[in-house]
């Protein structure tokens, strides 16, 4: 995609400079930030400082990817300081006695991506104040939002709606209950919890605006494998610079979908703060979801429960069938015709 042919007004640059005082801190998971302004994939960037033996918490940034990746091996690209692209390297096979983190095993490193979903939800409903929810395991949908916030009491924090337009309870706020856990430990939406289920827009409405990929990193025998967690997210792309998806789910970005704000260095601080505190939390507990609230966070954001969905997995076959939850393993549980089956990997369409 060629260069944005829009000005520096239209598309501030970030502020490597801010980002760093911000980020970077004492005690804190991030340790060194790199701000490109055209770079192949940050992805690849992190892996290769990965490979090289840089410590966990670098931090990879793009104003411009020219060969960026998603799922299935699809590029992702987009103009010169239009969106967010973001690589960080985590070691979480790797204990760290000074914070009390024991190793995560390999088997629940899947849970990162979803942790990095979590985080993105977050930030966006915090700043962009949009509807926002993930479709499983990891793609950022947004809309408009449907109803104004709620008035927070005074000296509380402003309550913004949650992806099916109702708050979601803050500090000090009385909310719907929680998923319920159900037989096997899976959590599933609670029937009694107020509001619309499934979480998210009617399926006509839905657009994607993010992605996130995780890839795991070989260093050397000696050493566990370090995970490279990437997200690309459109912030200020106009609706001719969107890519097309070729399933058929639309592309949008926060300005399309009628954000209040799309200043990146605030949108990328929050996100990557929310990436440091749901990791610290998943970290200490060896890697529990259940645990650690993880879980939970993701199936209230999680818009594909409750759904029809055809699911393509690797290989070429695809499943059909309701989804119904998700286990503690983070992957999505299918009710179909001939039976439960569990995804642990797949790209899923919501067919209503």
């Amino acid at each position: 995609m060629p260069g944005s042919p829009y000005t520096d007004l239209d598309r501030p640059p970030l502020d490597a400079r801010r980002l760093r005082r911000a980020l970077i801190v004492p005690d804190g998971l991030w340790t060194e930030l790199v701000l490109h302004t055209e770079t192949g994939s940050t992805n690849a960037d992190a892996a290769e400082a990965a490979r090289s033996g840089a410590p966990e918490g670098l931090v990879v940034v793009a104003e411009r990817q020219t060969a960026g990746r998603g799922r299935r091996g699809r590029s992702w690209e987009s103009p010169a300081r239009a969106g967010i692209a973001v690589s960080v390297l985590l070691r979480p096979g790797t204990a760290v006695p000074d914070r009390g983190w024991p190793a995560v095993p390999a088997a629940r490193h899947g849970w990162l991506p979803l942790l990095a979903g979590v985080a993105l939800v977050e930030a966006v409903d915090r700043l962009a104040e949009l509807g926002s929810a993930l479709k499983w395991p990891n793609d950022l949908l947004v809309w408009p939002r449907l109803v104004p916030p709620r008035p927070a009491p005074t000296g509380a924090e402003p309550a913004g709606p949650d992806p099916a337009g109702l708050d979601r309870p803050r500090p000090g706020q009385v909310g719907p209950e929680p998923p319920s856990p159900g037989p096997n430990g899976l959590l599933r939406p609670n029937p009694r919890a107020a509001g619309p289920a499934p979480v998210g827009p009617p399926s006509e409405g839905e657009a994607k605006c993010a992605g996130i990929l995780a890839e795991g990193v070989a260093t050397n025998a000696e050493e566990p494998a370090a995970v490279v967690l990437g997200v690309g997210l459109n912030v200020t792309l106009r609706a001719d610079e969107l890519p097309v998806n070729p399933t058929g789910l639309p592309a949008t970005s926060l300005q399309l979908a009628g954000a209040v704000a799309t200043d990146r260095d605030p949108l990328l601080r929050e996100l990557l703060r929310g990436i440091e505190r749901w990791y610290g939390r998943w970290r200490a507990v060896g890697g529990d979801a259940r645990e650690c609230g993880l879980h939970e966070a993701y199936v209230r954001s999680c818009a594909t429960l409750g759904r029809e969905v055809r699911v393509l997995l690797p290989g070429g076959k695809d499943l059909v069938g309701v989804a119904t939850a998700i286990d503690p393993d983070g992957h999505l549980v299918l009710d179909t015709a001939v039976g439960e089956r569990r995804v642990a990997a797949g790209e899923v369409l919501h067919l209503r």
